[in-house]
């Protein structure tokens, strides 16, 4: 047995180890203490599930707030009609948390590659804990996942995964921010484009209620875990006079000067939106982790600026990490470890901790600050790092920057496919 293939069992080993106890949390056999995390599944997602086989979405329910491709995910459990609902979800969970390891595993072999993206991802799910189960994002970061690899040298296929994961949660859209200009992009994004287009055409005419979430996601707040509610954390010490209720699904501060806090969290994602577009328009190399680090990159920063931080999204940069290392090209390694990190600390307010973060004691205001400090941190190391490698970085092979493709990434075998290897060169297709 080589080292390599010692280290991918070794990775498979533990990942069984930990899923094994996984599931055995979220079928309560191992009962853990905060909230029952796994009531969305069993009793929001349940009830999503009946509308939905009726032949609408749920359009009166506020806490409907996904794209219509979502409803597949919602459906996915009728897969499997010898379980009921829940345990059939938490199974199909657990396959996608599989074939993300199996990908990663695949991806990571030859030269250029490494199975570090593996150990990150088998690290990162449990890390979270049962959350990572008992929401539908596993599915989501599976198409990513997916998505990133197969853009290694196939842009049509990234561009209609990428368009299929964004109807099921939009933060996938993001996984094109990366692709390298010219032949690359128009095929990714035109793809994309059609791709989405047919989607959206489709489930319209499917049923009614399609685009119902877009109302319901501009009507949210300040949820309690997010980066302006640190605001309103430390304002409670001083006597703030606001409250904490269940609002659009999720916990929100509402009180005096939330609104405000609100805009200036959406003015802080159209400033990541602003650097993000300057960054594309000044970038002169594309490597073979390019779009892999620019996908995590960009993820992070929405993320970290979002009015709302709920745990499970800590799942999406998890995914999106264990990618870019697999590539050796990659210095996304020390961010990487900070979403590790900041994963960590999410499974200790949520649902560990929650209590003290919607009281806002001060075990709860700690664990906050921590959380999203380390994800403010992760954030800005990306953006550094990504704007130094391809901004500032020399053009490779003495190419012109508006001829910089996939100079290191189109030689890269597919990752479905054992021939090849990351580094070797390879005409362009």
């Amino acid at each position: 047995m080589t080292v390599s293939s010692g280290t991918r069992t070794s990775a498979f080993a533990v990942w069984a180890l930990t899923r094994s106890v996984l599931l055995l949390c979220v079928v309560k056999v191992i009962t853990l203490p905060g909230p029952d995390v796994t009531s969305d599944v069993s009793v929001i997602y349940h009830g999503w599930y009946d509308v939905l086989r009726s032949g609408s979405y749920p359009q009166s329910d506020v806490t409907w707030q996904y794209p219509p491709v979502a409803a597949l995910a919602i459906l996915s459990p009728a897969l499997l009609p010898f379980l009921d609902y829940a345990s059939a979800f938490f199974v199909l969970a657990f396959l996608c948390d599989a074939l993300v390891l199996g990908l990663l595993l695949h991806a990571g072999r030859g030269a250029g590659r490494r199975t570090a993206g593996a150990w990150v991802w088998v690290a990162g799910v449990p890390l979270l804990g049962t959350t990572a189960y008992a929401r539908y994002d596993v599915m989501v970061t599976a198409v990513a996942v997916a998505a990133l690899l197969a853009g290694v040298r196939h842009p049509r296929v990234m561009g209609a995964l990428a368009a299929f994961g964004a109807l099921l949660k939009v933060w996938p859209a993001l996984l094109l921010a990366g692709t390298a200009r010219g032949r690359r992009t128009r095929l990714a994004w035109a793809t994309a484009a059609g791709v989405a287009a047919g989607l959206l055409l489709l489930c319209a005419a499917a049923a009614p209620g399609a685009l119902a979430f877009l109302g319901f996601q501009r009507d949210r707040g300040t949820e309690v875990e997010s980066l302006g509610a640190l605001v309103f954390h430390v304002a409670r010490q001083f006597g703030w006079q606001g409250r904490v209720e269940l609002h659009y699904g999720s916990l929100e501060f509402l009180g005096p000067h939330v609104p405000l806090v609100s805009t200036l969290a959406l003015g802080l994602s159209v400033v990541a939106f602003g650097w993000l577009l300057v960054w594309r328009l000044r970038a002169r190399t594309f490597g073979v982790s390019t779009p892999a680090d620019a996908a995590f990159t960009a993820v992070l920063l929405f993320t970290t600026t979002s009015r709302v931080i709920s745990p499970q999204y800590m799942l999406w940069l998890v995914g999106l990490a264990a990618v870019c290392l697999v590539f050796r090209a990659s210095r996304m390694a020390l961010p990487a470890v900070l979403v590790l990190v900041a994963t960590g600390v999410t499974q200790l307010e949520f649902p560990l901790g929650f209590v003290h973060v919607v009281t806002s004691d001060a075990t709860g205001v700690t664990l906050m600050f921590l959380r999203n400090g380390l994800l403010v941190a992760a954030t800005l190391l990306a953006c550094g790092r990504l704007w130094r490698d391809t901004v500032r970085g020399p053009v490779r092979d003495g190419a012109r920057s508006d001829e910089v493709t996939a100079a290191g990434a189109e030689p890269v075998a597919p990752p479905f496919s054992r021939a090849g290897s990351a580094d070797t060169p390879a005409s362009a297709p």
